[in-house]
């Protein structure tokens, strides 16, 4: 199987002359951000071809090893010269699992279409100064062990180690996320797409719109109606027996 480069183009607006920082900005407009195969029991198998399919041909969206997966080999295909990192999610309790998250480098930048709501283009890995984004303010500085934290807006999102890795490492940490009940992905679905003006995001029946950094709830009637906002909002289209699994799940 070869990995289908101009139809994943396609998918996501862009053209083999797109910079890097058009072809970020272009998947987070046009690939979700869910973890919805975890609750309709489909497998993931961390493989560039099978990743880009799930993308182009169902139309679908993933995580963080799924999207950052996906998006290596297309950037590779496109000539650029990629690695992938292993990052730690860094939160109040202290730093997540190791593979805990799939960041991409590329030359200087740091790449990432996988981490929900973050920064709109690359950053700089080499400087520790402020880089304004349309998401906020960046750092990237030093840590411990020769490692990188990611910092927005004065608070830390995730601690990378440099070193490069192939897909498959990320095998334990993606099967941790996929079945633990302490990861946040399988207590409760997700859905989440950047937008011209801010972000839109479906968890449960709950859908928030995000405008200008001011956020709307609405809780979602029923099944038509979150089907329809699947449909309409995100471009997954989904079965009645895929609302019944989603439905099953208990926000934690």
């Amino acid at each position: 199987m070869t990995f289908p480069a101009d139809a994943y183009l396609e998918r996501i607006g862009a053209s083999r002359d797109s910079s890097l920082q058009e072809l970020q900005l272009r998947h987070l407009m046009s690939v979700p951000f869910e973890n919805l195969s975890i609750h309709l029991v489909e497998p993931i198998v961390l493989d560039p071809v099978r990743l880009a399919a799930k993308i182009v041909e169902r139309r679908r969206g993933g995580f963080c090893y799924e999207l950052n997966g996906a998006f290596a080999g297309l950037l590779a295909e496109l000539g650029h010269d990629v690695k992938l990192m292993q990052g730690r999610v860094i939160t109040p309790e202290g730093l997540g699992i190791p593979y805990d998250h799939l960041a991409l480098r590329v030359g200087p930048w740091l790449v990432d279409v996988g981490f929900g709501s973050f920064a709109h283009h690359p950053l700089r890995l080499d400087t520790g100064d402020e880089q304004k984004d349309p998401a906020g303010v960046f750092q990237v500085v030093q840590a411990p062990d020769g490692d990188l934290d990611v910092i927005k807006d004065g608070v830390p999102e995730y601690r990378l180690d440099l070193r490069p890795r192939e897909l498959r490492d990320f095998t334990a940490g993606c099967w941790w996320h996929t079945t633990s009940p302490l990861s946040h992905f399988t207590r409760k679905t997700v859905c989440s797409l950047l937008t011209a003006d801010g972000r839109i995001t479906l968890s449960g029946k709950t859908l928030t719109r995000t405008v200008e950094g001011v956020a709307t709830k609405r809780e979602l009637a029923g099944d038509d109606e979150i089907r329809a906002a699947y449909r309409e909002l995100f471009g997954i289209v989904l079965e009645p027996s895929d609302l019944r699994l989603l439905a099953a799940v208990t926000p934690a």
